[in-house]
């Protein structure tokens, strides 16, 4: 007999098999099965994204052509960022583990509108496969920017992937309506706004984030495309546009996107460590109020992408002063956090050494953001492989790490199982290791002047590129071993209780996994959120 055989059964009453068969999926308004199928296809879509990016890495193991023209390594380039930014890194916490845990958070059995809800999935799956039919029709290789002139000029389909960006974006307006209505109108009447947990705070900003700069984006890719079939010029010098306007519109909204990104991860952040430090965190007001900061002013920063093309010194000045502006909010989450674990009774889990590799890469992308709003240093790194690399150490090294680290904080509460510990730990090690080793070496070749985007490289650069693909290699290896740790928990993990970690916010009151309706009575808010003397941890070894 198989150990999965032996192992103990789900709980019976729960959303996972309350409701059989595909359709009770499709057309569910749960919000607990809608992030389980954000979560499924995230993942899917993720490690496509992976896989182009490894193919891009061996691509530049050495100079001259490997197995790639460069027209094809740049389809491969927008295809991964486009999958990376669109349907992994900006959905991703907010409509997986928004969806699951903001209801219960808040004490409520559904978000405010659930048939919206479900709507904003289909939006999503329908721009996720749009983006693939363009794969089928030969894909664009204007990058994930869509920049013009070349996007105007291309001979490439533009028409299916820029649809596909739309659609997107309509799915992330849906989503930040239906949270900032949830926390207004569904929160327990005994939970006031400075008793929600921070995690509710990282997703209400983001919301307004989403609800706002989302339509600027919506509107320049549908002007692309309106001069592209009729002519008009908007963005095209030649027929008297402006295509500096195309990057200011973009930027509208994509600099404000970044917070989109990473204000849930900072959030998830501000779950993990008080729970595992067992200590209220230090300054809950500074955080939550720091997150509205955040968003408010990340709107006011997008032109700092712009201090090489032209503007005026007075609006550099100004873009370079507001983008070391917005550096006080994020700082004072991290000494907060820091102020948590200071004295605090650690235990070292899976979740909290995540939370520790968030610090650390964020830590550098934030810093080397600093010398891009630096408008000297900005001028020599600018297009370089710098920027590749600050860009992934604040997006994936800041959000990408902390989706697994809420997977391996929540996963107990999500299926009822825990994972095994001792694997966990190898895949966080390799995951950290490989992702350092993959990208340190690209801040090295972009100071020493190596352009990004580019299909092949000099040979002074070959050593930066091998070291860079030996790191994707070890960073693959260990998102694999998570991923297969976390696949084995569902199978035969070890039952988790409804408490497994010790935390103190309402989700923790319901079992694991909560019931389609986890409240049977509206719950009361007897202690704050972080108050952990009042609950106990029931601990599970795996």
């Amino acid at each position: 007999m198989s150990s999965a055989d032996t192992a103990p059964a789900l709980p019976k009453l729960s959303y996972l098999n309350e409701q059989k068969g595909l359709k009770s999926w499709l057309t569910t308004v749960d919000h607990k099965r809608i992030g389980i199928m954000y979560l499924v296809m995230i993942l899917i879509f993720f490690v496509v994204a992976m896989l182009l990016g490894l193919a891009m890495r061996l691509e530049l193991l050495h100079s001259g052509k490997q197995f790639m023209e460069g027209t094809t390594y740049n389809t491969v380039m927008t295809l991964h960022g486009v999958i990376m930014i669109f349907l992994f890194i900006i959905p991703g916490i907010p409509a997986v583990f928004g969806n699951f845990f903001l209801p219960i958070m808040i004490g409520a059995n559904d978000v405010l509108f659930p048939r919206l809800n479900l709507a904003s999935w289909y939006f999503y799956m329908a721009g996720a496969v749009l983006a693939l039919i363009s794969v089928a029709l030969g894909g664009v290789d204007t990058g994930w920017t869509f920049y013009v002139p070349y996007s105007g000029a291309t001979d490439a389909n533009l028409l299916i992937p820029l649809l596909a960006a739309f659609l997107l974006g309509w799915s992330s307006i849906l989503t930040g309506i239906n949270f900032v209505a949830t926390v207004h109108r569904l929160r327990t009447p005994s939970m006031g706004w400075f008793d929600m947990p921070l995690f509710v705070w990282g997703l209400y900003a983001t919301a307004w984030i989403a609800i706002i700069a989302t339509p600027v984006v919506g509107i320049t890719l549908v002007l692309v495309l309106i001069e592209r079939f009729m002519g008009i010029g908007i963005f095209d010098a030649a027929k008297g546009g402006d295509p500096i306007l195309f990057q200011h519109l973009f930027w509208i909204y994509s600099h404000p996107a970044v917070y989109v990104m990473v204000l849930p991860a900072m959030g998830v952040v501000s779950e993990i460590i008080p729970v595992f430090s067992r200590k209220r965190i230090f300054g809950y007001k500074f955080i939550a109020i720091s997150s509205l900061l955040i968003a408010g002013i990340g709107s006011l920063v997008w032109a700092h992408h712009m201090n090489t093309s032209g503007m005026a010194n007075w609006g550099r000045v100004l873009f370079s002063f507001l983008t070391f502006l917005v550096s006080v909010p994020s700082a004072v989450k991290v000494f907060n956090w820091l102020a948590t674990l200071y004295k605090g009774s650690i235990k070292v889990d899976p979740p909290l050494l995540f939370a520790f590799a968030f610090l650390f890469l964020f830590s550098i992308g934030g810093f080397t953001g600093l010398t891009h709003a630096s408008l000297s240093t900005d001028i020599h790194i600018h297009d370089t492989s710098y920027v590749v690399a600050h860009f992934h150490y604040t997006m994936f090294g800041g959000v990408g790490t902390m989706f697994f680290g809420a997977m391996y904080f929540w996963f107990p509460k999500m299926f009822g199982r825990m994972y095994k510990r001792s694997t966990a730990f190898v895949g966080i090690t390799l995951f950290f290791i490989g992702f350092n080793c993959l990208y340190i070496p690209l801040f090295l070749a972009g100071l020493n002047g190596m352009p990004r985007r580019y299909a092949d490289y000099l040979p002074e650069y070959a050593s930066y590129h091998a070291w860079s693909t030996v790191g994707s290699w070890i960073l693959a290896a260990g998102i694999l071993t998570m991923c297969v740790n976390l696949l084995q928990g569902v199978r035969k993990g070890k039952p988790a209780g409804p408490n497994p970690w010790g935390g103190s916010t309402l989700d923790c009151d319901v079992p694991s996994p909560p019931p389609t309706h986890q409240f049977e009575h509206v719950p009361e808010m007897t202690h704050g959120p972080y108050d952990y003397h009042h609950h106990t941890t029931e601990e599970v070894t795996a």
